[in-house]
């Protein structure tokens, strides 16, 4: 049965194990190692149940406990090219792990088929991924990205459940203490994506046959779950929540549990 944790969900730490409690890989590790064990224990998911950790992008809050997990584990990373190798220059990888490109490529890992999509943000490569489970089911995950491409789109297409960003209200990021210069690089094409436009594409999906839904890497001085969820449900006249569609907000720090999907 197919299984989604967000573990960690926020601008200040990311990572979401998909698996059950034998087997299953990591989507980032942006929480220190003693962080990332703890929230797998209160899962009752043991670390040797992680197969390998897949990294969007070398952003800190995305990367910040790598080093130790791959110290610790000598698990396989994978990622983009270009990623990997700013990661490696950085000295974010330990030795022992092996480090693999899957740019353009399907990897199988912990009975699941991965895949990686490109996402539009400001670093050196970004990407989100495409997980067909063992069951057969077909989920993604994507944050990090200043507006939906076509190829992000297509990527999400299809896939029974999607966790995807509702990084900020636009009223509160104006309005709110950021200096200018963040506000512009988080409202970017290359930025964040908002509450709308999160809105809009999770009713693309749903008119698509998506019917699960975890908004995610919510900012914590420019959001809330409340207007976040508030949001995207009001976009979507028309279908019933509970009968077309569920929807979730991905905890700070998970307290325990999963979305079976």
């Amino acid at each position: 049965m197919a299984r989604i944790y967000p573990l960690f969900s926020s601008s200040k730490g990311n990572s979401t194990y998909i698996g059950n409690e034998k087997s299953g890989i990591l989507i980032d590790c942006g929480v220190s190692f003693k962080r990332l064990a703890a929230s797998l224990e209160l899962n009752n998911i043991p670390l040797s149940a992680v197969q390998a950790v897949f990294i969007t992008h070398e952003h800190s809050d995305h990367v910040s406990g790598l080093k130790m997990l791959t110290k610790n584990m000598g698990l396989p990373v994978y990622g983009q090219k270009r990623t990997l190798q700013r990661l490696c220059d950085a000295d974010k990888i330990a030795p022992q792990s092996p480090v693999i490109d899957m740019s353009g490529i399907s990897i199988t890992c912990a009975g699941a088929e991965v895949s990686c999509f490109n996402t539009p943000h400001d670093t050196i490569q970004s990407c989100g991924y495409r997980i067909h489970t063992e069951d057969d089911k077909l989920c993604a995950v994507c944050t990090d990205l200043g507006h939906v491409t076509q190829e992000v789109d297509e990527a999400l297409t299809g896939c029974r459940l999607v966790l995807i960003e509702a990084n900020y209200d636009e009223s509160m990021l104006r309005t709110g203490p950021y200096p200018l210069y963040l506000k512009e690089r988080i409202l970017s094409p290359n930025g964040h994506l908002s509450n709308d436009d999160c809105a809009a594409q999770v009713r693309r999906l749903i008119e698509r046959g998506t019917s699960y839904f975890i908004l995610g890497h919510l900012s914590q001085d420019n959001n809330h779950p409340r207007i976040a969820d508030y949001t995207v449900q009001s976009a979507l006249e028309g279908f019933t929540r509970g009968k077309d569609y569920l929807m979730g907000v991905a905890p700070v720090e998970t307290k325990g549990g999963a979305v079976i999907f």
